[in-house]
């Protein structure tokens, strides 16, 4: 028996001077590498794509309504959230074969998971208002039967409102989640099992985000178009920046210089240089509404960005240095959620 070796994506941080806006990264010369894996919330199923042909080399069926996906730090499997069910589910990144499902409460309802270093897995239960804390044991490439977890949330039920999205600091001491239907954020004290700090931000909040060195937490209103930086701790409002129409999603750069908003009313994303605060840049990627935007996520690099156009089955990669919209790679019914790896 083994333990799943489980983390969060390494993160580079790149140092600036206060009040300087860094040089963007430019993409590196040649063909595009790495590998894409895309949830199809309306297709029920999880598409494998080659980064360097744009081609879906596998496709696996999912639990129903499959959303926000995280990969093992070997990159070994990726575990899908079924945002319909009481589960989530793993897969080799090889050949999308199933490795099984995890099995939680009732009414789980898991929008999005965070694999740990440690051999733990965070998936936010909102059916439930809780956040589980997972260790998943292997046997032989598959799930044995005894999976300890245990659920850090406000009792039930009835059961509040539980974490939409969720973000973990680089030590894995504190995770935070976003409730949507209140527009609070909550800090988890993971180590004690306990919900350490909560606070209504504004209305509609669901974008979560956090910097590399974990001292600035970001977080948007959906309903106000405002993405908000808070104090990690106490949860406090630090900075408030206007932002484009529904900014769904944040996606923090690997640097930590930036932290990008997805658009989901005007099909554009906006680009804050975290030391200043301050909107740098908007990047056009359909410009209005119609391809349904929300997930966002960077390559590894920093050098290229990744925009889930839900409406038109068809995910945006753009380069982040010109803010060029490279391709846009089909995939399947829905594609949402997403990862890359190198």
């Amino acid at each position: 028996m083994r333990i799943l070796p489980i983390i969060t994506a390494p993160f580079a941080l790149i140092a600036c001077s206060a009040g300087a806006e860094p040089e963007m990264q430019t993409s590196p010369s040649g063909e595009v590498s790495g590998t894409m894996f895309v949830a199809n919330k309306r297709g029920a199923s999880l598409s494998r794509i080659d980064l360097s042909t744009g081609e879906e080399t596998h496709r696996a069926d999912t639990c129903e309504n499959p959303h926000e996906l995280t990969v093992s730090p070997d990159e070994s499997f990726v575990l899908v959230a079924c945002y319909s069910g009481r589960s989530v589910e793993i897969f080799s990144t090889s050949d999308l074969t199933p490795v099984g499902p995890l099995q939680l409460g009732e009414n789980a309802r898991v929008h999005s998971a965070i694999w740990l270093d440690d051999g733990r897995v965070l998936a936010g239960a909102e059916g439930r208002g809780s956040l589980y804390v997972i260790a998943a044991f292997m046997d032989r490439g598959a799930i044995a039967p005894i999976v300890s977890f245990r659920e850090i949330g406000r009792g039930g039920p009835p059961f509040a409102p539980g974490p939409h999205l969720i973000a973990v600091d680089p030590g894995g001491r504190y995770a935070y989640g976003t409730i949507i239907p209140n527009g609070d954020v909550i800090r988890y004290d993971i180590e004690n099992s306990a919900e350490a700090a909560s606070r209504r931000i504004g209305e509609q909040i669901e974008a979560v985000a956090i910097s590399p060195d974990g001292t600035s937490l970001w977080v948007a209103s959906n309903t106000d178009s405002i993405a908000y930086r808070l104090d990690p701790l106490t949860l406090e409002v630090q900075a408030e920046v206007p932002t484009g129409d529904v900014p769904i999603r944040l996606a923090m750069h690997p640097s930590g210089d930036f932290v990008v908003s997805s658009n989901y009313g005007g099909g554009d994303l906006t680009v804050i240089h975290t030391a200043t605060n301050e909107a740098v840049r908007t990047i056009i990627v359909s410009g209005n509404d119609d391809a349904a935007q929300v997930t966002l996520v960077f390559s590894q690099d920093g050098t290229r960005l990744y925009a889930a156009e839900t409406a038109t089955d068809m995910i945006a990669e753009i380069d982040f240095a010109s803010g060029e919209v490279l391709r846009r790679l089909p995939t399947g019914p829905g594609g949402d959620g997403l990862a890359v790896i190198d």
